[in-house]
């Protein structure tokens, strides 16, 4: 079983009010298959990719109405400590922690800028079995409606190091975080500009590794979903950001198909 560095990406997971359509839409879109549902535990339900666990899905609780959204789980030896050190660094303690069953222990929380995101202190459940191979997690990225308070935020819940992108033509602003050094990469930051309508906060976004972005984003668009950017070449794969017919958003990423020389970074 792969062990998880603290502050490493995970685990993945959405809330759907129609389980089966995200089933079938996803399983389409990325290849997903699914297991049984677990009733002891909401209706959880993992998703698979090659028989290894990738994601899961999950029904909203009785009487809770929440938009669908992907939320990324970074890991903990110390669900309790992170909390405490997310509220210290003038974060949000959503939810937990909350031991579920012998899986482990987790917390939703909020960053200062508004994005949410959990913490997963891992028991039977290690995370990801698989990432950064088609039909799996492949990377994220922090849009942020207030760089400066995320960038002050994240290294102080998590052992992260960042290394800022030398700005290039395009004068953009991003950022990486990662964990053991440069060569760890975890965390993408970029700040969110006028493109994006006021009503939306600050999020996490979830990138899934595909063999070819413009047959996923042709799927999404057939099966009902929506094309928000892209398809766009980068040093780092041909992307495109796009969202389930639920709502919830999300982007793919054809790793193997690269454009441009990779960025310098400070």
């Amino acid at each position: 079983m792969v062990e998880f560095t603290e502050g490493a990406p995970c685990w993945v997971d959405a809330m759907f009010a129609d389980v089966e359509g995200a089933k079938s839409f996803y399983g389409d879109v990325l290849g997903w298959t699914f297991g049984e549902a677990s009733s002891e535990y909401g209706n959880y339900t993992q998703a698979y990719s090659d028989g290894k666990a990738v994601a899961a899905v999950v029904p909203p609780m009785p009487g809770v109405e929440a938009p669908s959204q992907w939320c990324l789980y970074f890991a903990s030896p110390d669900a309790a400590a992170t909390a405490q050190k997310v509220t210290s660094a003038g974060g949000e303690v959503l939810m937990g922690p909350m031991q579920v069953g012998t899986f482990g222990t987790m917390l939703i929380a909020k960053e200062p800028s508004g994005a949410v995101f959990g913490v997963w202190q891992p028991g039977d459940h290690k995370g990801f079995e698989k990432q950064g191979e088609n039909g799996s997690y492949a990377w994220a990225e922090v849009f942020t409606r207030d760089a400066a308070k995320s960038d002050a935020f994240l290294p102080k819940v998590f052992p992260y190091g960042s290394q800022q992108m030398e700005p290039g033509d395009e004068g953009m602003d991003y950022k990486v975080f990662s964990v053991g050094g440069p060569e760890n990469p975890v965390l993408g930051r970029m700040p969110m500009g006028d493109e994006f309508p006021p009503e939306i906060p600050s999020y996490i976004q979830i990138y899934f590794s595909v063999p070819n972005c413009d047959d996923a984003v042709a799927k999404v668009q057939a099966l009902g979903g929506k094309l928000h950017f892209g398809p766009m070449d980068s040093p780092f794969g041909r992307f495109a950001a796009v969202g389930d017919p639920q709502g919830a958003a999300f982007a793919v990423i054809d790793t193997a198909t690269t454009v441009g020389e990779m960025p310098k970074f400070d």
